[in-house]
């Protein structure tokens, strides 16, 4: 079994006690583990340096999607004789990329998935623009969606993953449809459009199931960009939220390991739940640099 070199965000979810919950749910299932607390968004990358300098190759984020992307960038900023494993251990208000899995969202039952050594070979997706270079585990969004992140964060975090669904109303209001043009390996689409995806996982905004096409390890993006009226984005949305949108005349979808986006430098673009910037970016699939705990 390996040792875990845990990472903890105390901001995550609204549990005052969150670190005492990890040591019990490692404790009694016999993991063995070390467990940090990250003071701030920007300690995570030098906690895991400090975790890859101590000898560990197994390193558990606690809390959200947003954690678990500090996590993975703070990994990928080093080169490994062999790839680290990620597990995740949901805490935070928006966990979705673990859904992929079937994993549970409440962190003592997720902690069962930590105790044997299963773990299988995920992608990771590189990001750049003129924010930066930026990796990402679940999504990226541009457009709407990402304008939706913002506005779920300004809601109160007792409503839990029902901030987003709050948010894309607020959202909505502030987003018309632009010109954007998306190329994925050759393929084009040049559409007005209101919300581009590229996503990895298949579940994000509180569990919609924005992707159900998607494969984690299969070294391809699944890509859709939202085009139409923008009188028609509360129907689709709805239909998101089960994964029965791909077939509306609005939706565009390709698949592929290499996606250039074009659109107003107004626009807002996130990656796993985190605003990184704005405009126009790239994205490439990255392989065999990551291993997930299953």
């Amino acid at each position: 079994m390996s040792a875990w070199w845990v990472i903890i965000n105390p901001a995550a979810g609204r549990d005052t006690n969150l670190t005492e919950r990890v040591m019990a749910a490692l404790t009694v299932r016999g993991i063995r583990h070390e467990i940090r607390v990250s003071p701030s968004p920007e300690a995570v990358s030098v906690i895991v340096a400090e975790g890859r300098d101590e000898g560990y190759r197994a390193f558990a984020s606690v809390g959200g999607d947003g954690t678990a992307n500090l996590v993975v960038n703070g990994l990928l900023e080093h080169e490994w004789t062999s790839p680290p494993t990620l597990g995740i251990l949901p805490a935070g208000s928006g966990s979705d990329f673990v859904r992929s899995f079937a994993i549970p969202g409440r962190l003592e039952s997720a902690a069962d998935h930590l105790i044997d050594d299963s773990r299988y070979p995920v992608d990771v997706g590189l990001l750049r623009g003129s924010f930066g270079d930026r990796y990402f585990l679940n999504a990226v969004n541009a457009g709407l969606g990402a304008r939706t992140v913002v506005e779920a964060a300004r809601l109160p975090s007792r409503l839990g993953s029902r901030r987003y669904i709050a948010g894309f109303w607020s959202a909505l209001a502030k987003t018309s449809p632009t010109d954007v043009h998306v190329e994925c390996d050759g393929t084009e689409i040049a559409a007005s459009a209101w919300n581009v995806v590229i996503a990895n996982g298949q579940f994000f905004g509180g569990g919609m199931n924005v992707a159900p096409g998607a494969t984690t390890g299969d070294g391809e993006f699944d890509v859709q960009v939202f085009a139409g009226p923008r009188r028609e984005a509360p129907l689709v949305i709805r239909k998101v939220v089960k994964g029965t949108h791909l077939a509306h005349r609005g939706v565009e979808r390709v698949t592929g390991r290499a996606v250039t986006v074009r659109i107003p430098e107004t626009w807002l673009v996130e990656a796993d739940g985190e605003i990184l910037g704005h405009g126009s970016f790239t994205v490439e699939v990255v392989q065999d640099r990551l291993f997930f705990k299953t």
